[in-house]
């Protein structure tokens, strides 16, 4: 259980993105100050900078850490595991951090979204930040099938769910009114794709089952 120390900063710090979702919605993103952030947040502007570095770390927020978390899970793969169910547990873990671990709601990920596909700037970021986190999980996959996949593969499964599931989510924005609608499709997006991956589990030596754990009926 995290210490009242660590809970003080977690509160600010999600203070701190509150604020600034909430401007950036109110005045506009460009409009948006840090200072305007930091005084909404009821602390300085040095404490902003102890946090993120600019307007652009805030929306990104829990970028980073959720890329993290998803290569270690992608090292965690369990006997008899194959590579689409390997993925599957990381796109379901993904978005339940998403939701216990960052309170992240429904206007929060639309807003971003919003952002995002507005902004040059964000625009720039997304797809440095897509790039990278699909190189390291590609590898990260590779690394979890030494012997069974090779990078081409990893890459080409790594590529197609998890760009199937964010292009999903930002083309059915107009349809979903609730956070839990959101991940519905983001994990109906990911079934999809794996269902097209079962060639690489039977290629990789495993069995492939009509209806793999976690799939959808």
């Amino acid at each position: 259980m995290a210490g009242l120390r660590e809970r003080k900063k977690l509160r600010t710090r999600r203070a701190l993105i509150e604020a600034a979702l909430r401007l950036f919605e109110e005045k506009g993103y460009d409009e948006t100050t840090l200072a305007e952030i930091a005084a909404e947040a009821e602390v300085s502007t040095r404490t902003f900078f102890s946090y993120f570095a600019s307007k652009e770390d805030v929306v990104f927020y829990d970028g980073q850490d959720r890329l993290e978390r998803a290569v270690s899970l992608l090292a965690t793969r369990g006997p008899g595991e194959s590579p689409t169910e390997l993925l599957l547990r990381v796109v379901n873990e993904s978005l339940t951090w998403a939701i216990e671990d960052q309170g992240l709601t429904f206007e929060d990920a639309t807003l971003r979204t919003r952002l995002v596909l507005t902004q040059p700037a964000l625009q720039a970021r997304a797809l440095h930040l897509l790039f990278d986190s699909q190189l390291r999980l590609a590898k990260a996959l590779r690394e979890a099938f030494p012997d069974r996949l090779d990078t081409v593969e990893a890459a080409a499964a790594v590529g197609s769910v998890f760009g199937s599931v964010k292009l999903a989510v930002i083309a059915n924005q107009g349809n979903d009114r609730s956070l839990d609608q959101m991940w519905d499709t983001a994990r109906r997006a990911a079934e999809l794709a794996l269902a097209g991956l079962r060639s690489l589990d039977e290629k990789a030596g495993f069995r492939v089952r009509a209806d793999p754990p976690g799939m959808a009926s």
